[in-house]
């Protein structure tokens, strides 16, 4: 027989099944902003060039925790893995591509080491990819770790939140109209969009707050 949860009971798993009532364990979501730069599209035929991490936060599914400030990030430029690139990308993020072709980070050690540092950042919560939109950003950072980090992927395969989805779901709008620029003020950031990714992926998490912390637009200012 199906049955269903009160709000109380969601913030919680059961150690064997969601029918075993009698042990249960506290369930907490760490969350963190990432951002990317790239030389193209889509991984694989072009390549990730930077990107940062941001602890943003974490909830228990009732409460949520912003941090003190978003000083605790990772951040680091990496080789290229291909030859592809398209100029109108780097056009926008101002990376030199020839420098990081000598100077950057090989993705092995980029990607195992933004692993761990997600894993011990989050300690006993669960490691949750926030971005916006989500689909670009964790397009190219889940492909990178799986194709090169030592430990896979800190977010699985599914642990992520897409910040436009929020805004579309807590205002009751379409998500074509839910994009960042189109955000009331006291849903941004006072922080400058820079297209350098770890001031943007600051930038995001101060929005994802803002956001998460919001009661939303249903009928009322």
């Amino acid at each position: 027989m199906e049955r269903d949860f009160s709000p109380a009971e969601l913030p919680y798993v059961e150690t064997s099944d969601f029918e075993g009532a009698n042990r249960r364990r506290p369930k907490i979501d760490a969350y963190f902003s990432a951002d990317v730069e790239t030389d193209g599209p889509i991984p694989g035929p072009y390549s990730l060039l930077s990107f940062a991490i941001v602890y943003a936060g974490r909830s228990d599914g009732m409460t949520f925790e912003r941090p003190k400030n978003y000083e605790n990030s990772f951040y680091t430029e990496i080789k290229p893995i291909s030859h592809k690139f398209q100029e109108e990308a780097l056009a926008v993020n101002k990376i030199d591509r020839q420098r990081l072709i000598i100077e950057g980070i090989d993705p092995v050690e980029a990607m195992s080491e933004a692993c761990k540092w997600v894993k011990a950042t989050a300690g006993n919560a669960e490691p949750v990819l926030v971005a916006y939109p989500l689909s670009f950003d964790w397009t190219w950072l889940y492909w990178y770790f799986v194709n090169y980090s030592r430990d896979g992927s800190p977010f699985g395969h599914s642990k992520c939140f897409d910040i436009k989805t929020a805004v579309a779901v807590k205002a009751r709008l379409p998500i074509s109209s839910a994009s960042r620029s189109k955000l009331p003020s006291h849903l941004t950031s006072k922080r400058i969009h820079t297209h350098h990714a770890l001031d943007d992926a600051k930038e995001q998490a101060e929005i994802f707050a803002n956001i998460y912390e919001w009661g939303g637009n249903f009928g009322r200012d």
